[in-house]
């Protein structure tokens, strides 16, 4: 090597160093494009209605309407939809998209599909529905459960996460199911997925439940509550209710967020594939 392109490696290293602590750096890092989320998903659920019908027309609409990321679930078909795990995989790559994660019934050939899903780069299985527990008891012994599946997930290379509804952030002897859960698995294995509409719907701050367990909640659910509503399920279209979503995927994103999944249950004035592209228009244009 010369002394002058020594000299000039030296010289841009310098500068580069300059600009990474220059305030024109720390702009264009803060510039607002950065504070949007350039990857974001759905859940399948969303648009169970026609979905379920037609797996891979379906994939292919949602494709369109800028999802990059899905979440699956479990029926009959499988978590795959008729398909085989590496049909399905071929399929999701030829629309542009990623199979993240599938909720699924982990009491029913989980190996197997704990084995599949890691064979076609899935990052999460998720259990999604246990029923409420009678006592705190139930929640500790579930806790128990969750670590042993989470174990078999982490031999055949994916995570395991579990999926809350009310009931978890429904107080019993003056305790939250969700602390036991929390507090009764192994970090090193289990994950939550919050859905801050239900944490929400029980009169409770998402961004407290995200502080107060940071690095726990790897993915969430991204549904609006309709605005003053006293019923327990009023969903509406992303944007139109009461949650106040920016504030808390960036409390979210700070505290270890990894994926962000639009979901809707119900459709007010409108249908679950017009729900889900008003959806996705919300998440392009939200800045955390």
């Amino acid at each position: 090597m010369t002394h002058t392109r020594k000299r000039f490696l030296q010289l841009s290293g310098a500068s580069a160093a300059a600009l990474a602590l220059s305030p024109l750096a720390k702009n264009l890092l803060l510039d607002d494009d950065t504070r949007k989320l350039k990857t974001f998903g759905l859940q399948l659920y969303t648009v169970r209605d026609v979905f379920e019908k037609d797996p891979r027309g379906i994939l292919k609409q949602v494709a369109a309407m800028g999802y990059k990321q899905v979440e699956s679930y479990e029926r009959d078909l499988g978590i795959f939809w008729g398909m085989t795990n590496l049909e399905f995989k071929k399929y999701m790559d030829e629309l542009g998209m990623t199979l993240v994660s599938s909720h699924c019934d982990v009491d029913m050939d989980f190996e197997k599909k704990a084995a599949d899903a890691a064979a076609i780069g899935m990052k999460y299985l998720v259990a999604a529905w246990e029923g409420e527990g009678k006592t705190l008891d139930d929640y500790k012994k579930l806790a128990d459960h969750y670590n042993h599946k989470a174990e078999i997930c982490r031999k055949n290379g994916i995570r395991f996460a579990f999926h809350n509804h009310w009931f978890s952030f429904k107080a019993q002897d003056g305790q939250f199911p969700q602390d036991i859960l929390l507090n009764n698995t192994n970090p090193a294995l289990v994950d939550f997925e919050i859905d801050l509409y239900w944490v929400a719907s029980m009169g409770q701050d998402p961004e407290q439940w995200l502080k107060k367990y940071p690095n726990r909640f790897r993915l969430c659910h991204i549904k609006d509550r309709v605005k003053g509503t006293t019923k327990r399920e009023d969903t509406c279209d992303l944007g139109n209710g009461s949650i106040n979503f920016p504030a808390i995927l960036k409390t979210a994103r700070k505290n270890g967020m990894e994926y962000y999944f639009a979901e809707q249950e119900h459709y007010p004035n409108s249908t679950p594939m017009k729900s889900a592209e008003a959806d996705a228009e919300y998440m392009r244009r939200l800045k955390i």
